[in-house]
């Protein structure tokens, strides 16, 4: 006769108190890796510290993609004489003699004033803004699959934050206009990976339960990375704009070396890469689990890898063009991110259209994006992702439009901030759902993908903003628009919500079968 109480799961004696070891379980079942990190990471704290620390690249990320509005922006100027109707009639100084105008701060505050650009075109004054999302969408298209093949997550952010961190200090020291702007595309390629390969990193270190809160994590980072810098613009708004590029490239150095040290690989990485005895060890110190016996339950895992073994540096992508619904979810997922871009980045940027100082409109849509990571954090694992993204662009949409028709500043700038915010939502839920659309073998090409049509809105955004200088509509009405349509191709994605991720594209396809 069979023992109606047969003996626990030496696996379980791994992560269970003293107290629980006594009660008698049934040895669970591993199929695949993510029930293995829901067995052996379920049931212990997630590595906190290790999330954290990860997750704090989100900060850096904020400060290198919003730096160019203060360093680059166009500062005030005033008549000397203030009773010159000739003078004071113009919005620019450009046909006035330089003996009846000055900066109202000294030149140095900014790269317009310090290299005399004030009466240049719109293209030269935007360049450098322009260049580093150039450079982020030529980056991420060619360093994207370097994290999923040779590189692994963890040397792929080191490389890409030590590199930018240099490239950053170096742009500090430009003599001119063209070299600043190849400087600033440098970074840009150096850093197009990184927030998508940090949210990677971390989630991969997580079991199911907390896979939505850690990648919200990394946008309470990054809000408070954008609250920073109009802070650091302000207390040195009258010392040289180079000085900003060294306030935030030193403290990412610094990052650097900290990441060196404290953070593993992804043991998800690792295992399909056939790296299984450094999994093994990741996973008892991040899910502290202590007993050796994990290594045979491991090793005899039913896990499909002969797709990932010997991968090529561009394999993922050739293996989602081979499987069409892997291809056609990464395009629904780059238009997305291309309305959230142009959003995203332009919103802020035209602040200054609305008739209020630019140091408290910039604070104002960096303060909303705490509140907006604070809601994904404790709300994601109740939201239906795809109905999520299309209300939040829909939100979003409306209240841009509206900036175009409502006169009151106060109103205006009450509308603009909810219009950001909504679009704040919407690309953090985006990044959440593209993590979850696909599987480890191939899930930093897709996440690269989308913050590269991230980056490719972005770069639109200032073209946009300038024609908005002229007609409104060409800029808050054009971002409503944008965002609505792109919003719409979200419905034809599949939920994801509470679903296990897979490890490779053949188990992706088995699960989605079956779930059907």
């Amino acid at each position: 006769m069979n023992d109606p109480h047969p003996s626990p799961s030496p696996l379980l004696h791994s992560i269970s108190s003293p107290s629980q070891q006594q009660e008698q379980e049934p040895e669970p079942l591993l199929l695949s890796l993510d029930d293995v990190i829901e067995h052996y990471i379920g049931k212990a704290c997630f590595p906190l510290v290790q999330v954290f620390i990860v997750s704090c690249a989100w900060i850096f990320d904020a400060q290198q993609s919003f730096i160019n509005v203060f360093t680059d922006q166009l500062p005030p100027w005033h008549c000397i004489h203030p009773n010159d109707t000739s003078c004071t009639a113009l919005s620019l100084p450009c046909s006035l003699p330089e003996t009846s105008w000055l900066w109202d701060n000294p030149k140095h505050t900014s790269m317009i004033s310090e290299w005399n650009l004030q009466c240049s075109t719109t293209f030269i004054q935007g360049l450098p803004s322009s260049a580093f999302f150039a450079g982020c969408l030529a980056g991420g298209f060619i360093l994207s699959t370097l994290a999923d093949s040779c590189l692994g997550r963890k040397n792929m952010l080191l490389l890409s934050c030590l590199t930018t961190s240099i490239s950053c200090i170096i742009s500090a020291a430009s003599p001119n206009i063209w070299i600043y702007a190849a400087l600033r595309f440098i970074s840009g390629f150096c850093w197009s990976t990184v927030n998508g390969n940090s949210l990677v990193l971390a989630t991969e270190m997580v079991n199911r339960r907390w896979r939505g809160e850690v990648g919200a994590i990394g946008y309470i980072f990054f809000s408070f990375g954008f609250l920073s810098l109009p802070l650091m613009a302000y207390f040195t708004r009258e010392s040289s704009w180079r000085n900003l590029y060294l306030f935030i490239s030193i403290p990412s150095f610094c990052y650097t070396i900290l990441l060196f040290f404290l953070v593993p690989e992804s043991p998800r990485w690792l295992f399909v890469h056939g790296r299984t005895k450094e999994a093994i060890g990741i996973l008892k110190k991040i899910g502290l689990a202590k007993d050796d016996t994990v290594d045979s339950n491991l090793m005899n895992l039913n896990f499909a890898a002969k797709e990932i073994c010997n991968m090529g540096t561009y394999s993922s992508l050739k293996m989602m063009w081979e499987r069409k619904w892997a291809f056609w979810r990464l395009l629904l997922l780059v238009i997305l991110g291309f309305g959230c871009g142009v959003a995203y980045y332009g919103m802020p940027l035209g602040v200054g259209t609305l008739g209020v100082n630019i140091y408290i409109s910039i604070s104002f849509n960096a303060f909303v994006e705490i509140p907006a990571a604070l809601i994904i954090f404790f709300l994601i694992g109740k939201m239906e992702r795809k109905t999520s993204v299309f209300v939040f662009c829909m939100v979003s949409a409306a209240f841009s439009v509206s900036c175009v028709f409502l006169k009151m500043t106060s109103i205006r700038t009450a509308m603009e901030v909810m219009a950001f915010f909504s679009t704040v939502m919407a690309c953090n839920v985006v990044y959440i759902y593209c993590m979850e659309l696909f599987p480890t073998s191939v899930r930093n090409t897709a996440m690269s993908f989308t913050s590269q049509a991230v980056a490719f809105g972005c770069s639109v955004a200032p073209m946009i903003v300038v024609a908005g200088r002229e007609e409104e509509l060409w800029s808050y009405g054009l971002f409503g628009l944008i965002i609505i349509v792109c919003g719409l191709f979200s419905l034809c994605l599949p939920e994801t919500k509470g679903k296990n991720i897979s490890d490779t594209l053949e188990e992706q396809e088995f699960a989605e079968k079956q779930f059907l």
